[in-house]
């Protein structure tokens, strides 16, 4: 049941997880009989959740990409610069602080160069995931709309 939680209802209802976690422990907990109704719960709310294996595809697509590219750089803007070297050297120069800026969003690169335009996760119109995507979406808009001119701090 843990598992169909995250690969089958994924987001489309992140409480599945909760709920079947729960279950589980309070079967560790109270043992059969009495444990077992927790169990027989989790699975009844499993099985009226929405269903949703976005995450799950998206996870693929990751580590095929992994598997493909192995250990690209990751972006000096990201990287942490803990010596005057480091510093030197440019990690963490130009990096923007998403909270210093307006809906605290700023239109930023957090990929390899070469993965930088790549889409894993593509939410379904199911449960949550539809308020994911409509979240994504309106990032996306920000983007669209030419975010890197409107960098003003708040």
């Amino acid at each position: 049941m843990v598992r169909f939680a995250s690969e089958g209802i994924g987001n489309a209802d992140p409480q599945a997880l909760q709920v079947t976690l729960a279950a589980k422990e309070v079967y560790h907990f109270l043992g059969s009989p009495e444990g077992e109704l927790a169990l027989a719960q989790a699975a009844v709310y499993l099985a009226t959740a929405p269903k949703s294996n976005a995450v799950y595809k998206a996870f693929n697509l990751v580590q095929e990409d992994i598997q493909r590219t192995q250990a690209l750089p990751v972006p000096l803007h990201i990287r942490n610069a803990p010596t005057q070297l480091m510093k030197d050297l440019g990690y963490g120069k130009d990096y923007k602080y998403p909270h210093d800026f307006p809906d605290h969003f700023v239109d930023e690169t957090y990929l390899p160069e070469n993965l930088k335009d790549r889409k894993y996760y593509q939410p379904t119109d199911f449960g949550f995931e539809k308020e994911i995507k409509k979240r994504l979406e309106w990032w996306q808009k920000k983007r669209s709309q030419g975010s890197k001119g409107k960098e003003e701090k708040m």
